[in-house]
């Protein structure tokens, strides 16, 4: 049983590393402004449209930020939920042994 949770834990930080290559972006107004993350939730880039920072005011610009900032982290929250899913099925099926099913 030591042996099987041992391996659930190397498997989440196998996750984890994973999820740290795998990149997702989010766009609001048209792509005008583009965030980029790892699927572990960490912001890797942001890119405003110059015209757009030329045009908007600070209050509709923090708000754009705000919204393809929420939009990202929810596709990435999205890729990390489906490996996780994914890798629980995998160590479930690994863990029938356990219970007397093999």
């Amino acid at each position: 049983m030591f042996d099987k949770l041992l391996q659930a834990q190397q498997m989440a930080e196998e996750i984890k590393k994973r999820l740290d290559n795998v990149s997702v972006s989010a766009e609001v107004e048209g792509g005008k402004i583009s965030i980029t993350s790892t699927a572990n939730k960490r912001i890797t880039g942001i890119s405003i449209d110059p015209e757009l920072l030329g045009s908007a005011d600070q209050e509709e610009l923090e708000e754009l930020l705000v919204t393809a900032i929420n939009k990202v982290l929810e596709h990435a929250e999205n890729v990390s939920q489906t490996e996780m899913q994914a890798a629980t099925r995998d160590m479930m099926g690994g863990l029938g042994g356990l219970f007397g099913n093999k």
